[in-house]
C-alpha cells in the first residue's frame, strides 16, 4: 500500500502540472484585454500599455507561465486584477460555500441514488423500475431547480429563493439557504447514480455467487444487500467520486441561479471582468480537486472489497 500511495503521488506531479499548463493555454485563448476591461475601452493607448507591462502581460506567453507557475509552487495564486485582493484569500472565502453544497448535494444524491437504483434492479422490467428510470431522467434536468424555486419559495414561502446565510449566523438559517440548491444539484447527481447502479446490480444479479445465494435459501433481501449490492459498489463507489468531482467544479449555474457566494459565481464574475488569476486559481483548485478524488478513490477501493491490495 505504501509503495503505491507513494507511485500515485509522484504521478500525480506531472498530471497537476499538465492541469496548470492546460489552464494557463487556455487563459491565453479566451479573447479580451484585462487592462481594457479594468481602465475601459476608451481608454489612452499609452495608460493600456503601461497597466499590461504592469501586470506582465507584454511578456511572451511561455515566460508569462514560468513566473506563474513559479508563484503557485511558493503558494502565490496572484492578485486579482479587479479589486487587487490576493487570488489565494478570494478562493479561500469562496470554497467553504461551494464545499458546503457539494457536501450537502452528494449527500442527496446517495440517500436516493443508490436505494432507487437497488429498487429499480431488484425490480426489473416493473411499472417500479419504469417509474424509477423516469424519475431518474427528470433529476437530470437541469430545470428542476427552477421548478423547486417556484414551488418551495415563491409559492410555498417554505425556503428562501436565493441568497447564503453563513453557519455562523444560524444553523436552522444556513440550512434553509442551502435546502434548495443542495437538492437542484443532489437530484441531478442522484438520476445519474440511480441508472449506474440498477446497470451494476442487475449485472451482479447474473453472477454465479448470486444464483448459489438464491439456490441456498437465503432471502432476497440478503442476497441482494449481502451479496449483490456489496459486489456492485465498487463501479457505484466510481461514480461516486466521479460525481463529487463534477459537483465541486460543476456547481457554477447553481451557484448563480441561487445567488450563492462559492466558486462558481467567483469564477463566472471573474470571466465577465477578464480577471484572469482568478479563473486560474479557481480553475487551477478545481483541476487539483479531481486528481485527489481520483486518488481517494482508489483507496476506497481496498475498504469496500478486501481481495483487493496494493503491492507494497
Amino acid at each position: 500500500m505504501t509503495r503505491f500511495l507513494v507511485g500515485r503521488l509522484l504521478a500525480m506531479i506531472p498530471v497537476v502540472l499538465g492541469v496548470t499548463l492546460a489552464v494557463f493555454g487556455l487563459i491565453q485563448l479566451t479573447p479580451g484585454d484585462p487592462a481594457a476591461a479594468i481602465l475601459g475601452t476608451q481608454a489612452n493607448p499609452a495608460a493600456l500599455a503601461a497597466l499590461r507591462r504592469a501586470m506582465g502581460l507584454d511578456l511572451p506567453a511561455p515566460i508569462q507561465y514560468l513566473h506563474w507557475l513559479d508563484n503557485v509552487l511558493h503558494g502565490n495564486l496572484g492578485v486579482s486584477y479587479r479589486n487587487h485582493m490576493a487570488v489565494a484569500h478570494l478562493l479561500a472565502s469562496a470554497l467553504p460555500v461551494t464545499l458546503e453544497l457539494t457536501l450537502v448535494s452528494l449527500i442527496i444524491a446517495a440517500v436516493i441514488g443508490i436505494p432507487s437504483g437497488v429498487i429499480a434492479a431488484a425490480r426489473r422490467y416493473t411499472n417500479t423500475d419504469y417509474a424509477v428510470s423516469a424519475a431518474a431522467l427528470f433529476g437530470i434536468s437541469i430545470w428542476l431547480g427552477l421548478l423547486l424555486i417556484l414551488l418551495f419559495s415563491l409559492v410555498l414561502g417554505w425556503l428562501p429563493a436565493s441568497g447564503f446565510t453563513p453557519l455562523h449566523d444560524g444553523l436552522w438559517a444556513n440550512i434553509k439557504s442551502m435546502i434548495l440548491p443542495g437538492f437542484s444539484v443532489g437530484i441531478f447527481s442522484a438520476g445519474v447514480l440511480s441508472r449506474f447502479v440498477r446497470a451494476a446490480m442487475m449485472e451482479a444479479f447474473e453472477e454465479d455467487y448470486v444464483r448459489t445465494a438464491r439456490a441456498k435459501g437465503l432471502g432476497e433481501r440478503i442476497v441482494i444487500y449481502r451479496h449483490a449490492l456489496k459486489n456492485a459498489l465498487i463501479p457505484t463507489v466510481t461514480v461516486l467520486g466521479l460525481q463529487l468531482a463534477f459537483l465541486l467544479g460543476g456547481v457554477v449555474i447553481i451557484e448563480q441561479v441561487f445567488a450563492l457566494p462559492g466558486i462558481g459565481q467567483l469564477t463566472l464574475n471573474a470571466i465577465e471582468a477578464r480577471d484572469y488569476p482568478i479563473v486560474q486559481g479557481a480553475t487551477l483548485l478545481i483541476g487539483v480537486a479531481f486528481v485527489i478524488v481520483n486518488l481517494v478513490v482508489d483507496l476506497a477501493y481496498t475498504a469496500i472489497d478486501p481481495r483487493i491490495r496494493y503491492g507494497g
